[in-house]
């Protein structure tokens, strides 16, 4: 598909369809909302953003096999389990074994990484992992673990579907860890099942979670019950709770604490919380922030951060590579290696995708800020001399012949 002429279809429909209403006789006003509409005023150009490429952090084997975690965790936690296949080994990232390591330790911890980083994986392993681990040390008691908190029923809905692929599939006897919803979509016969067989992790939203710590009705108060010593608490998008709705989260935990295990561990996730200033600046005060939140300490140190490698091989071209490149014909079709290597792509990744970390030459590679096609258009304008329009539209071509690489 190409996603250019797609958007730009959107848009021309959108526009008729928006004026469509009003007719304009005045020949001054409707030559300057004609203007308005050519210019892009109400849609702006589209964005580019990459999709990174995290630093790896071993698989999930390698940490069974160093014993860090238990030897159940191997056969839960892999990749396409499907029809009795056992699937593929679990790769993780790099804040992903950081983050599990940091449990492990019984600390509290923010990871603030972006979309499809795999954040849940981070705070889902070790609470499986400590559940694992309890009942081979022979405390068979049943109760909830873990109560992980959602700001959305939709996500709740699809972290329980990830669950169950993790946890149910290749399980005939069921799963070695058990895990519910109770968010008020539930009817009366999965709630007092909920009451009589209490499962190792519960997902539910902040307003349940308050109705089931403060209602007298029977059902609640069995389930809250079963919390008692609850090990883990986790706040999914932990940057929606801000304002009055922050203040109430955090009274909440205080009173989740209060009522169920003063030393319980907090897990935040969040794709982004702080923006101004250095990276130690901005843990500090994502730190500070999930410190109020949790009502215990966070460390600057325990504030989990995505790490990121480079695809493209070698240095930012220089200009006449970076000329004859977008003066070729860029549609491909282009292989991995060739592609790694081409100059554009070079450009693409340093300038569009990467960038490094406080603008430290040895720092961490982080991801840029997305630029529009047209900003990117006049970059590449600026160091080759090309016309503006003529490199967006090179570009655009480039974009979408390496859209159709397969890289695996």
């Amino acid at each position: 598909m190409d996603v250019f002429a797609f958007r730009d279809n959107v848009v021309k429909d959108y526009g008729q369809f928006s004026r469509s209403f009003t007719e304009i006789r005045a020949a001054d006003i409707r030559s300057f909302v004609d203007g308005e509409y050519e210019g892009g005023v109400y849609w702006p150009s589209p964005l580019i953003q990459l999709n990174p490429s995290f630093t790896p952090g071993g698989t999930v084997e390698e940490l069974v096999a160093a014993g860090k975690l238990h030897s159940d965790c191997e056969g839960i936690f892999r990749f396409g389990k499907q029809n009795g296949q056992p699937g593929q080994g679990l790769q993780l990232h790099r804040h992903q074994a950081e983050a599990i390591s940091i449990a492990q330790g019984r600390r509290s911890y923010v990871l603030t990484t972006g979309t499809g980083s795999g954040k849940s994986l981070s705070y889902f392993i070790p609470i499986i992992d400590a559940v694992l681990k309890r009942r081979s040390q022979g405390d068979r008691e049943q109760r909830i673990s873990a109560i992980v908190i959602y700001p959305m029923n939709a996500l709740c809905n699809s972290q329980r579907d990830e669950l169950e692929r993790y946890l149910c599939e290749g399980y005939k006897d069921g799963p070695k860890v058990t895990f519910a919803r109770y968010t008020g979509q539930e009817k009366e016969e999965e709630r007092e099942a909920i009451r009589q067989s209490p499962p190792d992790i519960l997902l539910t939203n902040y307003v349940m979670l308050e109705y089931i710590l403060t209602r007298q009705e029977p059902t609640d108060q069995r389930v809250i019950a079963t919390a008692q010593g609850l090990d883990f608490l986790v706040l999914d998008e932990l940057h929606t709770y801000r304002g009055r709705q922050g203040a109430d989260v955090a009274l909440l935990v205080r009173r989740v604490r209060q009522r169920l295990n003063p030393n319980l561990l907090c897990v935040g996730t969040s794709a982004t919380m702080s923006t101004e200033g250095s990276a130690a600046d901005r843990n500090r005060v994502v730190a500070e922030v999930a410190s109020k939140l949790f009502g215990a300490t966070v460390a600057p140190e325990d504030i989990v951060t995505e790490t990121l490698d480079r695809v493209t091989f070698g240095d930012a071209p220089s200009t006449a590579d970076l000329a004859a490149a977008l003066a070729s014909d860029l549609r491909g079709p282009w292989s991995v290696e060739l592609l790694r290597q081409h100059p554009l792509a070079r450009w693409v990744e340093l300038e569009l995708g990467l960038d490094r970390e406080d603008q430290k030459p040895d720092g961490k590679w982080v991801r840029r800020k997305p630029r529009s096609i047209e900003e990117a258009g006049r970059l590449l304008s600026a160091i080759t001399g090309l016309d503006a329009e003529l490199a967006e539209h090179q570009l655009i071509l480039f974009l979408l012949a390496s859209y159709q690489v397969d890289i695996a």
